[in-house]
């Protein structure tokens, strides 16, 4: 796989039992690049770890007057320095390859791991995490995936540099066979310890960045309530955590790296020792001396690589552990399916609550617990957050359907849609029957006033479409950002389209003039919109009560103000108390004067 070929047509199915796991799954289905990095890297190295031959041949034939032997050297030098050059080159390409396929490899399985769960990631995962998963521990993987092959040429021209030393000088080449295990072992007592801060140091920052997640996510209500501050300190006092751990991490690094210079330095000075005591006595050449001390130089560098394949699985393991953490994660049912992928229609029915929204009709639905009308709208969407019966779309159960399918078929938008970066026109080139146009989408949601606000912020559009939204719509208010999402979601014009509190934040007029517009566009068209607001329920065909988990009254709204105690209390806000005294008097509200008197309320809920 070339980084040009990318992204993976099938990044495959990862091994997640666990972090040394996930890592190993990578680094095998990454065979054909480790292979190639494994021969570039023995060639430079090799053609490094030669040099010194050369030049003790070299020093040698310059003593002995040998100008043929002083030629053939040069023509030796002038190989490695070639094998130097081209090693080096394409190591450096394969191991940023294998880095950026491995990177984008794992990227495409979060992504699909996402997109399979949808919204009940969040729940189970924490949205931080996902993002630091997603960012930096993407990389750090990627390094030590990357890093594995070029250790392996490292220690494999280590052990072909021992050996040629025992065959060229035994004398000497003995020092450094012993020598050199024990400068490449000496920092493994002290791994354990670097890991355990390593894995303290990302732990810590994995929850500060998860803490500056929420942050941002929730700032305008933060400022609104005045604790903006407090999550500062917090922050602050996370954020000097992270560096305190980092800098007891980097401080136990900084030992491992000082005996890495210390060791080869003692051998070095016990090869030079040993061999001029040998050179004096003339059981060596100079030569040969040369030659050993040449070599034991120059192993330093390949020995750098046992140090950096510590510190990389030490920093890659935690992220490792948390990629597997999430990859395996699983949906409540499966999402291949036993039917074919045809979009079914009628009558949408979910038989644990025994809601039912006919085909073609607007029907809302009154929840009292704002979470399980959550949960009850993912289930009308085939996303249950548990293991249970499947909800039918016209007979047919969409477990059975294809993941894919399902969604075609029943598009569900959460209480709180995702707006992402971009222009209006790409937010809005989302996969669609093409018989709602945008203009009548925006139309719809009453987006004109968006689409001015739109305008005013950019800096060179004239043209509403191409202008620029920020990161989750923060430039907009909560009521704008609602109303995009709401006319995105119309312009796919799916068979079945569930809305959860689509104008929570929204004034009533504006509200009335959505509901009339959401009547008119989606005529035909199953509807099931999740509210307890008059202005919406009041322009419903049908409207179901659902109270502890099943539906226990259908009707029209006004029928229901007057006949449904617990409709009422939901629909009104009306406490217990109240509703026991309005019922004890015979004083009921009216109407005319209730739906007045909500008006008057929602003005006041449009959001910041």
């Amino acid at each position: 796989m070339q980084i040009q070929d990318l992204p993976y047509s099938d990044p495959g199915v990862p091994d997640a039992r666990s972090g040394p796991r996930f890592l190993w799954w990578l680094w095998r289905n990454q065979m054909g690049g480790q292979l190639k990095s494994l021969a570039w890297g023995l060639l430079h190295f090799v053609s490094v770890s030669a040099l010194p031959f050369c030049v003790g041949l070299a020093v040698q034939a310059v003593v002995d007057r040998s100008g043929t032997r002083l030629a053939l050297t040069g023509g030796l030098m002038l190989l490695c320095g070639t094998g130097i050059a081209v090693g080096d080159t394409f190591l450096h390409r394969a191991a940023i390859t294998n880095w950026i396929t491995a990177a984008a490899r794992l990227q495409q399985l979060l992504a699909r791991k996402a997109a399979r769960l949808g919204s009940g990631l969040t729940r189970r995962v924490a949205a931080g995490e996902v993002v630091a998963v997603s960012t930096g521990d993407v990389e750090k993987i990627g390094w030590f995936v990357e890093a594995v092959s070029r250790f392996t040429a490292a220690a494999l021209t280590v052990v072909v540099v021992c050996v040629s030393l025992l065959v060229y000088q035994p004398a000497l080449g003995m020092v450094v066979a012993v020598g050199l295990p024990v400068v490449a072992l000496a920092v493994l007592p002290l791994l354990p310890r670097a890991t355990r801060r390593a894995d303290a140091q990302r732990e810590k920052a994995g929850k500060a960045t998860e803490l500056a997640s929420d942050t941002v996510a929730g700032l305008r209500v933060l400022r609104g309530i005045g604790g903006e501050e407090l999550f500062l300190d917090r922050y602050r006092r996370a954020s000097q955590e992270v560096r305190h751990a980092a800098v007891r991490s980097a401080r136990m690094w900084s030992l491992i790296s000082a005996i890495q210079v210390l060791l080869p330095g003692l051998l070095l000075i016990a090869v030079v020792w040993h061999g001029t005591q040998l050179a004096r006595q003339g059981r060596i050449t100079v030569g040969e001396l040369v030659t050993v001390y040449s070599a034991v130089t120059i192993l330093n560098y390949p020995l750098r690589h046992f140090e950096e394949i510590a510190m990389a699985y030490s920093f890659s393991r935690p992220s490792a552990k948390r990629a597997a953490r999430v990859l395996s994660l699983e949906r409540a049912t499966a999402t291949d399916g036993v039917r074919a992928a045809e979009v079914p229609g009628g009558d949408l029915y979910d038989p644990d609550t025994g809601l039912l929204a006919p085909a073609g009709r607007f029907t809302a639905v009154v929840c009292g617990d704002p979470d399980a009308a959550g949960r009850l709208a993912e289930r009308l969407g085939g996303h249950p957050a548990e293991p249970g019966r499947s909800v039918l779309l016209g007979g047919v159960p969409l477990d059975e359907l294809p993941l894919a399918g399902a969604r075609t078929a029943v598009l569900v938008q959460d209480k709180d849609p995702v707006l992402l970066s971009g222009t209006l026109r790409e937010l809005l080139d989302v996969p669609a029957s093409g018989a709602v146009r945008a203009t009548d989408a925006l139309a719809a949601a009453q987006c004109e006033d968006v689409l001015d606000a739109l305008v005013q912020g950019s800096v060179d559009a004239t043209d509403p479409m191409d202008a620029r939204i920020t990161e989750r719509g923060r430039s907009l208010s909560g009521g704008q950002r609602q109303r995009l999402a709401l006319a995105r979601s119309l312009i796919t014009d799916p068979e079945v389209l569930v809305l959860d509190e689509p104008t929570s934040a929204v004034d009533s007029h504006t509200e009335a003039r959505i509901a009339d517009g959401l009547r008119r566009l989606r005529s035909g068209r199953t509807t099931v919109v999740f509210t307890s607001s008059p202005l919406l329920l009041d322009r419903a065909d049908r409207v179901a009560l659902v109270h502890e988990g099943e539906v226990v009254a259908t009707g029209v709204h006004r029928e229901l103000v007057d006949s449904e105690p617990r409709y009422r209390a939901v629909v009104t806000r009306e406490t217990e108390q109240e509703q026991a005294a309005a019922v004890a008097d015979g004083d009921l509200p009216d109407e005319d004067a209730l739906l007045g008197a909500l008006e008057e309320l929602e003005e006041i809920e449009e959001s910041a």
